[in-house]
């Protein structure tokens, strides 16, 4: 008899450390909520919940698989996916120069272009989905975790965990970064955290088309 409390425990867990460890996703939030504020941050995470929940669901019901069984499908995938974030990262560098002349407290120098909460869902939404590794680990994940036998209340379940705490994470991360304090502090430091995610954002968008390319090559 499966305990599926105890799946559904370990699935959570597991979760919560790879939501912890540092990546694109994360420094989306940070970047969103430190320069365009609370509201943004939280649509992002929302954004990057549902990217979330559509994996979850594709990894449950073996689309995720197909996905990865299909050689051109999966390199299209991370073709895209490498694209985009390498995109993010470059659009954030670009604008660094500009804002580094603007004296401080200059509106160029911190916040930049506002980012309405449909841009900012969107954001999260498609940075999390074209995420090739985040194709990957959420089929590890569940193909590992939970077994086929498992009954489909169970199966809803893990997808709702895997869901809810995704947004609770990045919600509360975009709350604890926009109190009123802390946002007098990041303001001062946007330009800097722009850069350290735009870098980010380049090096795992180059490093996936670049590993595209060897494969492909050799």
């Amino acid at each position: 008899m499966i305990n599926e409390f105890s799946i559904l425990a370990t699935l959570a867990l597991v979760h919560l450390a790879a939501l912890a460890s540092p990546g694109p996703d994360f420094a989306l939030v940070v970047q969103a909520a430190s320069r365009h504020g609370r509201q943004a941050g939280l649509a992002i995470a929302f954004g990057i919940s549902l990217a979330i929940l559509l994996h979850a669901m594709f990894a449950i019901s073996g689309v995720s698989l197909l996905i990865q069984q299909a050689p051109l499908l999966g390199v299209a995938l991370k073709v895209a996916g490498g694209g985009y974030l390498l995109y993010l990262g470059v659009s954030a560098l670009s604008s660094l120069p500009a804002r580094l002349r603007q004296p401080t407290g200059h509106p160029l120098a911190s916040n930049g272009a506002s980012l309405s909460i449909k841009q900012a869902t969107i954001k999260g939404f498609i940075t999390n989905l074209l995420n090739p590794k985040a194709l990957v680990f959420f089929l590890s994940l569940i193909t590992s975790l939970v077994p086929v036998q498992m009954s489909v209340g169970g199966k809803g379940a893990a997808i709702g965990i895997l869901w809810g705490l995704s947004f609770v994470w990045f919600a509360a991360l975009s709350y604890l970064l926009t109190g009123a304090k802390m946002q007098q502090k990041l303001q001062r430091l946007t330009v800097w955290i722009d850069a350290l995610c735009g870098g980010l954002f380049s090096l795992v968008g180059a490093g996936i088309l670049l590993s595209v390319a060897l494969t492909l090559l050799g």
